[in-house]
Formats: structure tokens, sequence, C-alpha cells
């Protein structure tokens, strides 16, 4: 190629990439800027990524941890009672106590029956009977056993009569027994018997010398218990 034209062809080249660099290419100078600035932009990345990695590194590093001590518990124990507590002085009362337990007796109207027997043994000649308080024991507690148990009658729900009961309480000559429901005083008890052939022959019966008599309010259950 003549070389005049091959500097034209330089000059051509050189302009026209002139004009093209504002259409979107870069000039010679614009290369070495962009070398740069991605060589900055290289830098900034490596620069953010070691820092990246470093942050993970400590977050994956497990946190120290401190072990508290916790404060020294007092060696000395709250003091405590040696007296034990207070016990009540009355024992509970058993409910087999309180549903067989009948009323005590009214001594005072066993011995007015007492008194009216001998009133009416002395109008038939015979002496007076004494208490004997084995009789005294087994008229009772036959009174209680009616009246808790509300039958009437001289021999027991099972079967045991008022020989067997005298003899049980001790008293070795049972004689005879007479036994009321009901009447409230002892006059009105001693005429029902007196009106009653059986009951009035038991106590003008001369031959027995003892007796014993129960009485239970709860019901009115009056027992003569009679000994030779």
């Amino acid at each position: 190629m003549n070389p005049r034209k091959k500097s034209l062809s330089v000059v051509l080249g050189v302009l026209l990439g002139g004009a093209l660099a504002a259409g979107g290419y870069l000039t010679l100078d614009q290369h070495a800027q962009a070398d740069a600035q991605a060589l900055h932009d290289q830098r900034v990345t490596d620069d953010l990524s070691a820092f990246r990695a470093a942050q993970q590194t400590t977050a994956t590093t497990p946190p120290v941890t401190t072990t508290t001590t916790p404060p020294p518990s007092s060696s000395t124990a709250p003091p405590s009672s040696s007296e034990p507590p207070p016990e009540s002085s009355s024992a509970p009362s058993s409910s087999a106590e309180k549903t067989t337990k009948a009323k005590p007796a009214d001594s005072s109207k066993g011995a007015q029956v007492v008194a009216l027997v001998n009133q009416e043994r002395a109008k038939a000649g015979c002496g007076d009977v004494g208490v004997d308080n084995r009789l005294v024991q087994a008229a009772q507690a036959h009174s209680d056993d009616m009246s808790a148990r509300n039958y009437f009658s001289h021999t027991t729900p099972e079967g045991v009569t008022f020989d067997q009961r005298i003899k049980k309480a001790g008293y070795p000559k049972p004689g005879a027994e007479n036994i009321a429901k009901g009447s409230t005083t002892a006059e009105q008890t001693m005429k029902m018997w007196m009106n009653s052939d059986g009951h009035r022959r038991n106590i003008l019966n001369c031959e027995l010398t003892m007796i014993g008599v129960g009485v239970t309010t709860d019901g009115w259950y009056w027992t003569q218990n009679f000994g030779y």
C-alpha cells in the first residue's frame, strides 16, 4: 500500500473512532480509565468478601459463657419447736357408744318402785325386799336393751331369758321378772302391775327376798328383777 494511503487510513480510523465514541464505543483513554475502575471495583469486592468471611467466622464461634457462683446459703437451719402440738384432753366418742349406750337410769324412780313394792307386800303380810346391785344391773341392762333395739319382751331377740340374764349378772338364784312400757311415773307403773294377775303374784310372793329395778326414760322401759 502507498505510504500516503496508509497514513490516510490511520487518520480516518482515528477520526471514525472518535465519532463513534459518542455512540457507545470507548476511546483509548476511556479504556484505561475503565480498567482502573474495574481494578478498584475488584479490590472493593475482595475487601467486602474478606469482611463478610470474617463476620461468618465470628458468628460460628461459640459465645463465651460465664459461671456465676450462687450466693452462699445460710448454714443455720430455722429453729424448730421441740414441743409437740397440744392434744385435746377429751377423746372422741365412738359411734358404737352413741348407738348402743342408752340414757342412764333414773335411780330415784327405781327407789320409788321399791318403796311401793314393799308397801304392797306389807299389806299382804310379806317382808320387805332388799335391793341387790346384781339384780339392779340385770334389770337396767334389759330396760336399756329393749329401748335400744325397740322390742318389749322378757326374752331377747336372741332368745336369752330373764333367769339367764340374772345369772350372767352374778346373782345365783333368779326368781321372777316384771316389765312395763310407756308409763312415766313409779305410781303409774305399779298400778299397771298390780292390775295384772301375773305381775301382782310376783310382787306379793313372800318367798322372794331381793329386788333390782331398771328404768330407761327413752321410751320408758321398766324392769323388776326378783331373786330368792
